[in-house]
């Protein structure tokens, strides 16, 4: 399992900056970064550690098996940005 970013991201970066596994993206430096909904977090590179779930400020970082029913298509959503980079 990994961490799941989900709704309620309001994408301040406090994860981004605390993730030793450097698996959220996109970051202001990115192409991808204006178009952004949300940050996400790439399940193939989380070591899930936790950290990032404690920075959010609005709660909205999951532990896959943790995520409330109303958002646990978000771990498609996380886990399809990044194949989608990759096939890019």
């Amino acid at each position: 399992m990994t961490y799941v970013i989900a709704a309620p991201c309001i994408a301040d970066y406090s994860c981004v900056d605390v993730c030793p596994a450097d698996c959220i993206s996109p970051r202001p430096r990115d192409s991808a970064f204006d178009d952004a909904e949300q940050l996400y977090i790439d399940p193939d590179l989380c070591i899930r550690c936790g950290a990032c779930a404690k920075a959010c400020p609005v709660q909205a970082i999951f532990d896959q098996s943790e995520l409330p029913a109303p958002w646990r298509h978000y771990a498609d959503i996380n886990r399809d940005y990044f194949r989608q980079e990759k096939a890019t």
